[in-house]
């Protein structure tokens, strides 16, 4: 630390002695800026912190703080021209936040307050405009920890003031922002003064502040810098320049595949969620759920569900759906093959434990009733909201769909045959054997950069080598696909002249032009596999948990030459950018942590493909009806493709 210490201490004195060498610049103009700024840091914290330090492991999870801390900094500027140049900051960052009314398992509100601070250093690469005072910079974070104390308070317990374990001494990450410059001196003068208004992001990527647990560190900064620099004394204009509208810059590319498959054998292994939801005003276990006679339990075994044969990927949802609603069979079924088993019933309720309770008690009379099941093998439990609830303190927004995914029953089981460790208590997957129809790598991929801030809408029109055309559109969206075999129709390959129409938000044209070629293959089915992770509500961090999974179970079955395509997904649940955002993370997360496996295997000659749809029902593997199929919604989806 002592040495990272002279580091920065070095760096300052250059940059000191660099600004004094700029004051002795004297009837020229210079291209160097120096000055101070202030900010505010409005931390966000996400992921989970359980465990404080070695002596300290609180009954609670934490999960969501917010908090605004200081930010100050002395900076240096240099502009090579009017478009780029570089910037470097190295200033106090505060990094606090406070955790407000988690409730404690004795019903007592708990609150962690954090005091974490860094000396950070922030080089950027700056890009101005040569007819505007706005200017975009972006760069690495170099943060050195100064402060890791932290505040525990909980009802009828003493207050704890320590500080975290296992913090990280040096944090490396990244930001971005925007900024304006209003020059307050005289433009007849050669000293200039600068007031500088910023804004910047800096995303939770690096940003995990400690060697254990999940939590990270999103934070907006928001603050004003004051710039001292030397120009050229300017004559005030007189005639006002007239601005032409010019049409964006809008790029377009098409990626289209070598050979379009029509269909693909799948062998899926689907994640089965341990949780049976009740209805609002019944204690009853809901009619959706598969409920058998005591002898089609007796006749009943799991492996009936698992080789249902489908024709189409597109029935996805109604095919899992069946599978899961089955849950209560399945979990019979699987006690009775493991008579040294044991499951607990955990039963959740807004209206109170005694509710909560009677749920799970209907589980058990009926695992008793139709499967036999000894009673002693099921306990019973009431909670006024379950282990992992979706709703969270102070939440005011559709608080009846959480509430809903709430109002159920957890199963819960130390025995492997019955529930398997992939990230919480996921009941064990099954597999079910399917073909799938129009695979997602046979699609014709259309990415147009800048549509979204652009452009009102597109268009796209696919031209054939005789004439024929086809337009899909209108679009607003960044990228779109359509299946390859939509374009061919009965052909068995062609020729595409593909035009990109568009119309810009000020009402100009844009025309851009591709061309492609694709193949349709051949009738046999090539053999794919997918895999399906869960996640609770609103973490994309839990896939850590999910790591050994990824590693030991999913990475094998991928060959050299394959294509991994993984897809993230929310409910409809929060803002829709928000959650386009966090299923871009999974998705990207997912992708890491398999990339780092199969390096490791030596595996390097395989392709990914990324994407996070969010909460797009158009792309969702499930509606959003019921709370199972919300909580499925909350997905990263991994299709395994051979190389052809």
């Amino acid at each position: 630390m002592f040495f990272k210490i002279k580091i920065i201490q070095k760096i300052i004195i250059c940059s000191i002695m660099i600004i004094l060498a700029h004051g002795t610049v004297q009837g020229q103009t210079s291209p160097w800026w120096f000055g101070v700024s202030g900010a505010a840091n409005l931390n966000i914290y996400d992921g989970t912190t359980q465990r404080l330090n070695n002596s300290l492991f609180v009954p609670t999870a934490f999960h969501r703080g917010f908090g605004v801390k200081p930010y100050g900094s002395l900076f240096l500027e240099y502009r090579s021209g009017p478009i780029w140049g570089a910037i470097l900051n190295v200033g106090y960052d505060g990094r606090g936040a406070k955790f407000n009314n988690v409730m404690a398992p004795c019903d007592c509100p708990a609150t962690l307050k954090s005091d974490l601070s860094y000396l950070s250093v922030e080089p950027s690469l700056r890009m101005g405009s040569a007819t505007s005072n706005f200017f975009f910079f972006a760069g690495p974070r170099i943060a050195f920890n100064r402060d890791k104390s932290f505040a525990y308070t909980q009802e009828k317990q003493p207050n704890t003031d320590a500080d975290f374990s296992a913090v990280r001494k040096t944090i490396i990450s990244g930001q971005i922002g925007v900024g304006y410059d209003y020059i307050i001196s005289s433009p007849e003068k050669e000293a200039k003064v600068a007031f500088s208004p910023f804004l910047s992001f800096h995303p939770y990527f690096g940003q995990d502040p400690r060697d254990i647990e999940s939590l990270m560190i999103s934070t907006i900064r928001m603050g004003v810098a004051l710039k001292f620099g030397k120009g050229k004394a300017e004559e005030i204009a007189k005639t006002p320049i007239a601005v032409i509208p010019v049409a964006p810059e809008i790029t377009f590319s098409v990626r289209a595949p070598t050979t379009v498959a029509v269909k693909r054998q799948v062998s899926e292994t689907l994640p089965l969620r341990n949780y049976i939801f009740f209805d609002e005003g019944s204690a009853a276990i809901p009619n959706r759920y598969v409920m058998l006679s005591r002898d089609q339990a007796n006749d009943f075994r799991e492996a009936q569900l698992q080789n249902i044969q489908t024709q189409s990927m597109g029935g996805r949802s109604a095919r899992q759906l069946n599978v899961y609603h089955n849950i209560l069979n399945i979990t019979g079924d699987r006690l009775r093959a493991n008579p040294g088993s044991t499951i607990s019933l955990s039963g959740a309720s807004m209206a109170g434990p005694a509710e909560g309770k009677q749920f799970a008690e209907n589980i058990k009379t009926y695992l008793v009733n139709m499967f036999g099941i000894d009673g002693s093998r099921i306990t019973t439990m009431g909670r006024t909201k379950p282990l992992l609830p979706s709703e969270q303190p102070g939440a005011t927004r559709e608080i009846a769909l959480l509430r809903a995914g709430d109002r159920r029953v957890d199963i819960e089981s130390t025995s492997p045959e019955l529930l398997m460790e992939v990230g919480g208590g996921m009941m064990k997957p099954i597999q079910i054997e399917a073909v799938q129809i129009d695979p997602e790598d046979s699609n014709v991929i259309f990415n147009i950069g800048g549509a979204i801030s652009e452009l009102k809408s597109w268009t796209v029109d696919v031209t054939d080598e005789n004439g024929r055309n086809q337009r899909f559109g209108p679009f607003t969206g960044n990228r779109e696909s359509i299946p390859g075999s939509r374009i061919l129709g009965d052909r068995a390959s062609g020729n595409y002249k593909v035009t990109m129409i568009g119309e810009t938000k000020s009402g100009l044209s844009v025309t851009k032009t591709s061309n492609m070629n694709i193949v349709r293959q051949d009738d046999s089915l090539e053999k794919g596999y997918r895999y399906s992770i869960l996640f609770d509500f609103d973490q994309s961090k839990t896939i850590q948990t999910y790591s050994s999974f990824l590693k030991n179970v999913v990475s094998p079955q991928i060959p050299d030459g394959a294509t991994v395509i993984i897809h993230g997904h929310t409910d409809i649940i929060g803002e829709p950018e928000y959650n386009h955002t966090l299923s871009h993370n999974r998705a990207a997360e997912v992708q890491k942590i398999l990339e780092s496996a199969l390096a490791g295997a030596g595996k390097n000659n395989v392709r990914f493909e990324a994407e996070g749809f969010g909460e797009n029902e158009s792309r969702s593997p499930f509606e959003n009806r019921l709370p199972e199929e919300r909580f499925y919604n909350r997905t990263v989806i991994i299709d395994i493709i051979p190389k052809k």
